[in-house]
């Protein structure tokens, strides 16, 4: 089986073809090969979502031809993928309107729509907010980093991500991976005085300094937490990277 979706296939994108790996993503073989397609909740490595809908494609296979999500659409053989048609480009405007309505506060959706051609929205805004409720934060969180410390909560317009009950959950180790990968820079990270605060998580945690150059690097409870998973001394950690 593994071998199996390794296998190459061919498929075409506005009429030229090309290589790819069967099942990969399907966006990710797009921009591969050079092609622009906007995307705000798509990370190659957590599984995909297809939350911000700004990666829509048309694909043709067989006889059928619909319109999809790019990220969590497989490459598979003798397929035809058509990019920026009128029922693309309509379909986008609509989901920039919606975004922009959802989080009109959040500087990268409005930049982003505007290169699109997408200035303002129809739908009533959002006062405030700045989340696109895209769980990337989640996602990488839980697949990589293995915490599972965020997560949704409620549904329809009052959905949103928190940590549990709004507090501060003893499960984040701090390591503010969910900070770089945020699309809209809406989690926010501050360190002071020797402390890193996660802001939209309620989380603060004292930082390691380096017994070398006396710098704080990282925080103490996600030092050792992986000195326990990769099973060295906490003592592995007294210096930073660069002077260790």
């Amino acid at each position: 089986m593994a071998e199996d979706k390794e296998k190459k296939v061919t498929f075409k994108i506005e009429g030229r073809t090309y290589e790819g790996v069967r099942e990969e993503s399907l966006l990710g073989a797009l921009r591969r090969y050079g092609y622009e397609v906007p995307s705000l909740c798509y990370h190659e490595a957590v599984t995909p979502y297809g939350a911000c809908r700004l990666c829509l494609v048309e694909v043709k296979k067989g006889k059928r031809r619909k319109l999809t999500t790019s990220c969590n659409y497989p490459v598979l053989e003798g397929i035809e993928v058509f990019l920026d048609t009128e029922r693309v480009v309509r379909h986008r405007k609509m989901a920039f309107q919606l975004l922009l309505a959802m989080a009109p506060e959040a500087e990268r959706v409005r930049e982003l729509a505007a290169e699109y051609g997408v200035h303002d929205t129809p739908f009533e805004k959002k006062e405030g907010n700045d989340c696109i409720n895209c769980g990337l934060c989640a996602r990488v969180c839980k697949e990589i980093v293995g915490a599972d410390a965020i997560g949704f909560a409620g549904r329809g317009l009052s959905k949103r991500m928190v940590s549990p009950y709004d507090e501060a959950n003893e499960a984040c180790i701090g390591c503010a991976a969910c900070v770089v990968v945020c699309p809209t820079n809406c989690i926010g990270l501050e360190e002071k005085d020797g402390v890193r605060s996660i802001v939209k998580w309620h989380r603060d945690l004292p930082m390691k300094k380096c017994e070398v150059c006396g710098r704080p690097y990282a925080p103490t409870f996600q030092l050792n937490k992986f000195a326990e998973q990769i099973k060295v001394d906490k003592s592995f950690f007294n210096k930073c990277p660069d002077c260790r």
